[in-house]
């Protein structure tokens, strides 16, 4: 530690910089030591803690942009290099998991977490995060980073080694206290998500009753969801519905949903009579205002098994058109 103290009053301001920067970037320099000598050194009046701060979130900010740019060209490979060079593994939490749960709010305690903070950067240009949301969470992040570390090192400016320690359990604790919080979020994800599908699996729709719905005029929106349009030329569909792919739902985020599928019941079915693949469905509607969505009980076996009429068609929802 002595070292880099003196190693700091030697070249000042940018060797912190550089350092900070390099860490970010992957390379395997000691950032957080630099940082602590940084606000130990301010805290014995040879450096400005303000200055120190500012300069370690610029590095950290310039170095994540340029993350952020290679996600979001080079998207997968960009994660594999990452891995690679970084020598992260899967600890003791899916730090993927919580970039997606949390998207780029995660940015706020990245630079905490191993993984987490080589990972987010890339992730939130994968994701399609904007260059202001980007921009507003990782700086954000990065100030509460080089503060808490640089303050820390400026409290202990005296015993810099005590400071370490301190850095270290305070490393642990951050990550324990993010795993209990993640944990927390999955097992309450899952509560809702059962008692979702307990509920949509009660408001099935037999096949009679699909029937006479059709038979009878009532203006029912009927989703199939086969996905893949050759599934359907093989084992056919209900004459009027529509299909999607529910294997890449994010594709409909931003497609309007017609007003009059407020006011209609929705019916979906796929080719099992497993309903775990129209639950997921209904969940992405019930985010858009559509309550009246149920699954048609058996699937599509079960509507054939009666000898109910297919067809060999189903058109697509088209996505070339989204709402700006």
């Amino acid at each position: 530690m002595n070292d880099i103290v003196q190693y700091l009053m030697r070249h000042g301001y940018y060797v912190l910089f550089l350092v900070v920067f390099a860490r970010q970037l992957c390379l395997p320099l000691p950032g957080i030591l630099f940082l602590l000598a940084a606000g130990g050194l301010a805290g014995a009046g040879k450096l400005n803690l303000a200055v120190v701060i500012a300069l370690s979130v610029s590095a950290c900010v310039l170095a994540d942009l340029i993350w952020y740019e290679a996600g979001r060209l080079r998207g997968n490979a960009i994660m594999h290099f990452i891995h690679g060079l970084s020598g992260s593994s899967p600890s003791s939490f899916d730090v993927t998991k919580i970039f997606e749960m949390f998207g780029a709010k995660s940015l706020l305690i990245a630079k905490f977490i191993l993984g987490l903070d080589a990972l987010a950067p890339p992730f939130a240009g994968m994701f399609g995060t904007s260059y202001a949301r980007f921009l507003t969470f990782d700086c954000i992040g990065a100030t509460l980073w080089a503060g808490a570390y640089a303050g820390l090192g400026f409290v202990f400016s005296a015993q810099l080694d005590r400071a370490v320690v301190f850095a270290q359990r305070f490393g642990a604790w951050m990550g324990l206290a993010v795993l209990l919080a993640l944990v927390a979020f999955v097992c309450r994800r899952l509560v809702r998500w059962h008692r979702f599908v307990r509920e949509f699996r009660l408001a099935r729709i037999s096949p009679q009753e699909l029937k006479h719905k059709l038979d009878v005029g009532e203006p029912v929106v009927i989703v199939d969801l086969h996905g893949c349009p050759y599934h359907v030329s093989s084992h056919g569909g209900i004459s009027g519905a529509i299909r999607i792919n529910p294997h890449k739902l994010k594709q409909y985020e931003d497609l309007p949903i017609p007003l009059d599928w407020t006011k209609r019941d929705v019916v979906l079915y796929c080719a099992c009579p497993n309903e775990g693949t129209s639950a997921r469905v209904a969940l992405a509607l019930h985010r858009k205002g559509i309550n009246h969505v149920r699954p048609l009980e058996g699937g599509l076996k079960a509507w054939r098994d009666l000898g109910f009429p297919v067809v060999s068609t189903i058109p697509a929802v088209s996505i070339s058109a989204r709402a700006s």
